[in-house]
């Protein structure tokens, strides 16, 4: 198994910054791919990027693509999703989650989720 824990969730102002963390723990060698998702209130959840362990391929969402970045720190067990330039359409609960094996952006294929951390932008 593999647990993972947000942090670094807010609110902000349009224009603003935030950086969440993903820590994993448990049997993260397991797991090849960590990703961001954020679901709004009444809407599905949805990809926003994500980051390989090894060899740091990223994936990102048009949506977030020169705004958000994604970091990890193998030796940390440790992903950093740094969002800038944040707008009022950004605002959601944001997940971290882990995958045995490569990127997607269906949700229901990824393995480990975390408890999720709010995201409030205003405008």
């Amino acid at each position: 198994q593999v647990q993972l824990a947000e942090s670094g969730g807010g609110l902000v102002q349009a224009g603003g910054s935030l950086r969440l963390s993903c820590a994993a723990s448990g049997r993260t060698s397991s797991t090849d791919t960590m990703g961001w998702f954020r679901q709004a209130p009444g809407k599905e959840r949805e990809f926003v990027i994500a980051v390989r362990w090894s060899g740091g391929t990223t994936y990102y969402a048009d949506s977030v693509k020169g705004r958000f970045t994604i970091s990890r720190d193998n030796a940390k067990n440790t992903v950093y999703l740094q969002m800038n330039s944040l707008k009022p359409e950004d605002t959601a609960t944001y997940y971290c989650a882990a995958r045995i094996g490569g990127s997607t952006r269906y949700y229901p294929a990824w393995d480990y989720w975390g408890q999720g951390t709010q995201v409030t932008v205003s405008s």
